[in-house]
């Protein structure tokens, strides 16, 4: 069966996963953008994310570039899609990647409000799922057709993930930043009850990248 995966998910020194105050400007919460320092110059993300040629080798990009290796599909939540809540005024809204998503492949958007599927340029269409998470991972094992399936986030939604002992593995990354407040991750979970334990901890000059695994 394939494997639900948690990649490049990091983490403030203070155990926040986003800043709080997400919006059109903050998309990541304030201060959340810093959490990123990581990521951004390596070469995964510079081609993946930027459509640029170059960027850094190195244990940063080895961890990013390892996200992205045999994903068949993605699941999400509906904050991390945008900052529109309740309703769907309408369909305006189509993520924060412009027309050409990063994602390249069937994104299944976790809401409690119905909306029409959402079909992006380089292959990636969003579905909204109402549910639950079940129905979520049951389609998004459909459509990566025997790749596994990574959760994109947001904490919430990885939460729900963990709890239900559904993910097989999440590589984290501790940033030096400190945000003060915002989301938690591992808010009311225990890790060990659950199963999960520390397989690998390795550092680079900007994270601490660890990977959890369920026994």
């Amino acid at each position: 069966m394939t494997k639900l995966r948690v990649e490049s998910f990091t983490l403030s020194l203070d155990g926040f996963a986003a800043g709080p105050d997400q919006s059109l400007e903050n998309p990541l919460g304030i201060g959340g953008t810093a959490l990123h320092g990581w990521a951004f110059p390596t070469r995964t993300f510079q081609t993946q994310l930027f459509g640029k040629e170059g960027g850094e080798t190195g244990i940063d990009d080895d961890f990013a570039a390892r996200g992205f290796h045999n994903v068949g599909a993605w699941i999400m939540g509906r904050n991390m899609f945008g900052p529109v809540r309740g309703p769907w005024p309408d369909e305006s809204w189509h993520g924060w990647w412009g027309d050409n998503p990063v994602y390249h492949k069937p994104v299944f958007v976790l809401t409690h409000h119905p909306r029409a599927p959402l079909v992006m340029e380089g292959g990636t269409t969003f579905h909204f799922i109402t549910e639950g998470i079940h129905v979520a991972l049951e389609r998004a094992r459909e459509a990566a057709n025997s790749q596994d399936v990574r959760i994109g986030g947001g904490a919430s939604t990885i939460r729900q993930y963990l709890q239900a002992r559904l993910i097989d593995e999440l590589h984290l990354a501790i940033s030096p930043v400190l945000l003060g407040a915002g989301e938690r991750l591992f808010e009311g979970i225990h890790l060990p009850d659950l199963g999960y334990s520390c397989i690998q901890h390795v550092a680079s000059q900007r994270a601490t990248h660890i990977v959890l695994s369920r026994t």
